[in-house]
């Protein structure tokens, strides 16, 4: 869900983000192998996994998909099963070809795309990737698949001589043509939402940089940052990821090295939080007596520590789609 900023200047177009990311995994421990995560503007909306066998809406609206598409949850859930063995399949045919047969391997593949809501323009991703390492993608421009590794010439013949490119190109127009935007119109009170975050201020030491921590906001899109009489610090800071709570929230953090500040200056900064398209602005000083350090536990609701395997699954599959080496494709019917 990116809105765009230039000079300054917010713009107010959407852009909705639709990712079907699927896992096929070997010798990994207590983690099904092979897992279907469908995710839109950063909400987990569908789930379907080795072990459930069946595909599942994550979010009450999705419910409504049948009136659009009375077979969705058959031919989604046949499509999972399927995958279950075709991944198997590809992830040992590629161990082999990196001569890798042994240990921990993932093979990935996304499809994605970005509906702009005013101009109507859509953008698709479609790759492959194995060990967390780009592997081949198709470029639609060019209606070409693109090799990145050398182990990857094989599978290109092969998705040349079947026509994968014309199976991709319908499975585009049944996701993200239609698909896409009826999920967003099924949603849309709670995509159209926003929530503040709670903010708090933590520290690991006296001599630790200072980490401003927003945590249950929504939309995804949104800025947080430090500033010093008024103006934005660029120097002396790292910005985290914005990652999903599990409860249809977000949170990130941003630190900053005051090594070098003066006691009397702290005061001086603040942590500010914006939504994208929000022209109000979320203030926090920077109070030394209300940082939290590991004397003093953060509550609960500032620090997110429910472990369980469905949070696992939605992190792993956010912290994919927002590191730049984990953009991957599925393809639902071709073969490596």
């Amino acid at each position: 869900m990116l809105l765009c900023i230039a000079q300054l200047v917010l713009c107010t177009n959407l852009i909705h983000a639709l990712r079907v990311l699927r896992t096929s995994s070997s010798q990994v421990p207590n983690f099904p192998e092979f897992v279907s995560v469908g995710v839109l503007n950063g909400l987990e909306i569908l789930h379907c996994d080795s072990e459930i066998r069946r595909t599942e809406p994550k979010q009450e609206w999705m419910k409504r998909v049948t009136e659009d598409d009375p077979n969705f949850w058959y031919w989604t859930t046949r499509l999972c099963v399927d995958s279950v063995q075709t991944g198997k399949e590809n992830i040992e045919k590629v161990k082999r070809r990196f001569n890798q047969t042994e240990g921990v391997h993932m093979w990935q593949w996304m499809f994605g795309c970005d509906w702009d809501d005013e101009t109507d323009d859509i953008t698709v991703y479609l790759q492959y990737a194995f060990d967390g390492e780009d592997f081949i993608y198709l470029n639609l421009s060019t209606e070409s698949w693109v090799v990145v590794k050398p182990e990857a010439l094989i599978t290109k013949e092969k998705w040349v001589k079947s026509g994968a490119i014309q199976l991709a190109k319908q499975y585009i127009h049944k996701v993200c043509t239609v698909g896409l935007k009826n999920y967003v119109r099924y949603g849309e009170k709670t995509l159209k939402r926003t929530e503040l975050p709670l903010v708090a201020l933590l520290q690991k030491s006296s001599s630790a940089p200072v980490t401003c921590h927003a945590t249950g906001f929504y939309p995804d899109t949104a800025r947080l940052f430090w500033t010093k009489d008024g103006h934005e610090v660029l120097e002396d800071v790292d910005p985290g990821e914005i990652l999903p709570n599990g409860d249809g929230t977000f949170q990130t953090s941003v630190s900053l090295d005051l090594s070098s500040v003066p006691s009397k200056d702290w005061d001086r900064h603040h942590c500010v939080f914006q939504l994208f398209g929000d022209k109000n602005k979320h203030v926090t000083r920077l109070d030394q007596s209300k940082i939290r350090t590991n004397g003093k536990n953060p509550p609960t609701s500032i620090i997110t520590a429910v472990v369980v395997v469905g949070l696992i699954i939605i992190i792993i599959a956010a912290a994919l789609f927002y590191l730049p080496l984990y953009r991957f494709l599925f393809l639902h019917l071709s073969h490596s």
